[in-house]
């Protein structure tokens, strides 16, 4: 009986080895599994980081292209903002001009019409006829 205990100590002493080194294996294997996964998520990630980096200087370009176009829209409002300007006083003075113009000829005119009353007034006295004599 002794016998057969030592021999089943033996055994369960080897199944036990036997057992910790395929644990010890699969335990090295995840590793490098792991290991190989981890590097696939950096490859990944540094994919990743380039992916992200062009889009990023994607947006820049956008954004600095959006800020030209905004500055080149400005400048070009400015610009007819002054055309628009000068063509509204010009036109402005164009027509006060005019008008000027109309009160100057209403003026003469009523000049010419108040001397052509003073002279008619003056003939009309002379060919009144005298009512007294």
């Amino acid at each position: 009986m002794s016998t057969l205990s030592t021999e089943s100590g033996g055994s369960r002493k080897r199944m036990k080895q036997e057992v910790e080194e395929k644990v010890g294996d699969e335990a090295e294997s995840k590793t490098a599994e792991e290991e190989e996964e981890f590097e696939a998520n950096i490859a990944g990630s540094e994919e990743m980081e380039l992916s992200i980096s062009l889009i990023l200087e994607k947006i820049e370009n956008y954004t600095q292209r959006v800020s030209e176009l905004l500055e080149s829209g400005k400048t070009m409002i400015r610009a007819l903002s002054d055309e628009f300007e000068e063509k509204v006083v010009m036109i402005h003075k164009h027509q006060v001009e005019k008008w000027q113009e109309e009160i100057r000829e209403l003026r003469a005119l009523d000049a010419s019409n108040e001397e052509a009353n003073a002279l008619l007034h003056n003939a009309r006295y002379l060919l009144q006829p005298i009512r007294d004599n």
